[in-house]
């Protein structure tokens, strides 16, 4: 990896906190635009606007639209702590323009499948408890899923979670009633995989479980439950916040319990619940019949 990308790989670390997710999908962006710019005789503190625009065009066939959008935030992250830095005057990445993309409404599971998928793990075994468990903090606390394997003992506490948020940003989480019933059904059983540390949840070995691993199971448990479609562990999170405004939840109530720094990030749900609206609106009103 060259200099700059490894400089820029500690600050998004150490003084960032990115996820490793984030940090993976930034360094891969800059690594591509580093091979680009070889081909073309440049390194990456010399490259233009040009430069810039034309590696995104070159990728324009390749990359999904939110792909080249992430592109575009890495490009100006990185310029952006060039200049901070100190190695260049300007960034030529902020001059780019950014086309606005399609904003796409969250992917949001029924509220039938939701039960159905977290009544799916067995409740005789210690895995299958653990994996209630995970169900049951996605759907009903709306973790990410990075903030739930991210979870040590300590972290509950007399009915509440403290989660540690993007960029490490703590906040405490309520436990609905079920929630705190399959974490009091899970901890006494942990126990029998021998953990090797404080994880909240860990895989066989006894290892934190990891999100991939999450995953995975929630693929095979919407297979059980008969869900008609994939659901992603961050469709439990949408699914959670969509369902409490459905139910009449104040929105700066969501924000706070999803960890949303903006409230704007928050009123997309709002699109999800007028779409519902409309669909029972075209289904059930006489007026709505052609």
């Amino acid at each position: 990896m060259q200099p700059e990308i490894d400089e820029f790989a500690a600050h998004l670390e150490r003084v960032e906190r990115r996820s490793p997710h984030t940090r993976r999908a930034y360094l891969g962006d800059l690594r591509q635009l580093a091979a680009f710019l070889d081909q073309r005789g440049v390194t990456l503190d010399a490259a233009t606007r040009d430069d810039l625009r034309a590696f995104l065009a070159a990728r324009f066939g390749n990359d999904k639209p939110s792909t080249l959008a992430r592109k575009q935030s890495s490009l100006r992250a990185f310029y952006e702590h060039r200049v901070r830095m100190g190695h260049l005057a300007d960034s030529p990445a902020r001059r780019l323009v950014f086309p606005r993309r399609r904003a796409s409404l969250p992917n949001v599971v029924a509220v039938d499948d939701c039960f159905a998928l977290l009544e799916a793990p067995r409740n005789d075994t210690p895995a299958g408890l653990r994996d209630r468990c995970a169900l049951e903090l996605l759907y009903g606390a709306g973790l990410r899923v990075s903030e739930l394997v991210g979870l040590d003992l300590p972290d509950v506490q007399d009915g509440m979670l403290r989660v540690r948020g993007k960029g490490g940003k703590p906040r405490e989480v309520p436990l609905v009633t079920k929630a705190a019933a399959a974490l009091q059904a899970w901890l006494p059983r942990r126990a029998e995989l021998k953990p090797a540390g404080n994880a909240l949840f860990v895989n066989r070995r006894g290892g934190r479980l990891t999100a991939r691993t999450i995953a995975r199971h929630l693929d095979r448990y919407a297979l059980i439950a008969g869900v008609a479609r994939h659901v992603h562990p961050h469709a439990l999170r949408h699914s959670f916040a969509t369902h409490l405004l459905d139910m009449g939840a104040d929105l700066r109530g969501i924000q706070e319990l999803l960890g949303h720094a903006s409230l704007s990030t928050t009123q997309r749900y709002t699109h999800v619940a007028s779409e519902q609206l409309l669909r029972v609106y075209e289904d059930a009103h006489p007026r709505a019949k052609k």
